[in-house]
């Protein structure tokens, strides 16, 4: 990425902020942030989803046979990532960060434990299962790609008059 914003930290600093900022705008669907910093999360955010957009709907059908109790062949037909979406899916995952499912307040270790037992990466199934394909119908029907998300001003913070925004899916 050229041109990049130093945004005022170090590089490690800084990649660990805009990965961070990138997570929780998939996750949570928009965050308030400065407007230099929201310029330089909608740079990776878009990219990701282009990423999702392209991969989403790319899986293979695989039979697979097992050996159940009893010793019978069982075969079974799973939905399996292709190559390139698989290869999209490490990319994203090794960008973002893990982000465990919050526990619902009426649920108990057990239901969550049950509910959360399938999803390993939450953030990523959020981008490949509801994020990349509403975004490719609306790709589709507006024939067009790319402005995923909108900046919103909401002024000036208080103490260093740093221009407050908010970020969001659109």
């Amino acid at each position: 990425m050229a041109n990049q914003r130093k945004l005022g930290r170090t590089a490690a600093q800084r990649k660990a902020l805009l990965r961070n900022q990138v997570t929780n705008l998939f996750w949570y669907g928009r965050i308030e942030t400065t407007l230099a910093k929201a310029k330089e999360v909608r740079v990776m955010a878009e990219r990701l989803i282009t990423l999702a957009v392209k991969e989403c709907d790319n899986t293979v059908s695989v039979e697979k046979q097992f050996n159940n109790e009893k010793g019978q062949t069982t075969t079974v037909t799973v939905q399996n990532d292709a190559p390139s979406k698989l290869a999209a899916r490490r990319r994203i995952m090794a960008y973002l960060y893990n982000i465990p499912a919050p526990r619902q307040d009426d649920e108990t270790k057990r239901a969550y434990r049950e509910r959360t037992k399938d999803v390993k990466f939450p953030v990523v199934e959020k981008l490949f299962r509801e994020i990349g394909p509403k975004y490719k119908a609306r790709n589709a029907e507006k024939n067009c790609a790319g402005g995923y998300t909108r900046i919103i001003k909401k002024g000036p913070r208080r103490g260093d008059a740093a221009e407050i925004v908010i970020l969001e899916l659109i």
